[in-house]
């Protein structure tokens, strides 16, 4: 059974980096209701980027922000030895970002939050995919075709949305101004709860505030190779 949800209810998959971060203040600044959802897969930098989501979203509580949901979808029978379980081998600075793709990774942490949503009556749930997204899961076909089946395994309507499907990193960036970014997190090799400063991620991140000219505040365990990113901002 369906509860009462209001049409301007929408669910939002919040991993704490920047991009979903961001999502979450145009939401919000649009005066949509916003339910957050963070999927735990049991990847190696879980524990400090779920404690950086919490720690986002208290700083931009507002009216409209509803309490986050955390779900469970452990992927260590899937993913095995993989770099994203053991924490080992993690993909530098200086690698491509085919280097950080994790296998199914849109549908895996899509799936349940739709569901969710799709029990309480909330119709649509929204990604912060960019255009520059090289993977084959972020595409509009995929989406498209994602969204229809999930309609027949509910026997009902729920909508993917990417509000910022058509938008760079750098475009994305300029919608951030103003928000708590320091307290984003984009690591897939943190060090005591510290952005590594040396991994694939770290170097998108320091990229992505060198191109709006924004000091970057993140405190990086390694600031001797933090402004050495070699990730393109696109």
């Amino acid at each position: 059974m369906e509860s009462e949800a209001s049409n301007s209810t929408i669910g939002l998959l919040l991993s704490g980096g920047l991009d979903s971060c961001i999502l979450l203040g145009h939401l919000l600044g649009q005066g949509r209701t916003v339910q957050p959802f963070y999927v735990r897969c049991r990847l190696a930098w879980e524990d400090d980027e779920l404690a950086a989501v919490r720690r986002f979203l208290r700083a931009v509580g507002r009216a409209g922000l509803r309490e986050l949901v955390e779900l469970e979808l452990p992927l260590e029978d899937v993913y095995g030895e993989h770099w994203s379980i053991t924490g080992r081998d993690v993909p530098g600075a200086a690698t491509p970002d085919q280097a950080v793709y994790l296998p199914g990774r849109n549908a895996l942490l899509t799936i349940k939050p739709a569901l969710w949503c799709r029990r309480e009556g909330i119709e649509e749930l929204a990604l912060a995919v960019l255009r520059s997204n090289p993977f084959p899961d972020a595409t509009e076909e995929f989406f498209s075709r994602f969204e229809s089946a999930l309609g027949c395994a509910t026997a009902g309507q729920i909508r993917i949305v990417r509000p910022f499907a058509g938008l760079g990193k750098r475009e994305v960036m300029q919608r951030g101004r103003g928000l708590p970014l320091e307290l984003t997190f984009s690591c897939i090799a943190p060090v005591d709860g510290r952005h590594c400063g040396a991994c694939n991620k770290c170097a998108e991140r320091q990229a992505a505030f060198r191109s709006v000219r924004l000091a970057d505040p993140t405190p990086y365990a390694t600031p001797a190779i933090a402004g050495d990113g070699a990730a393109a901002v696109k």
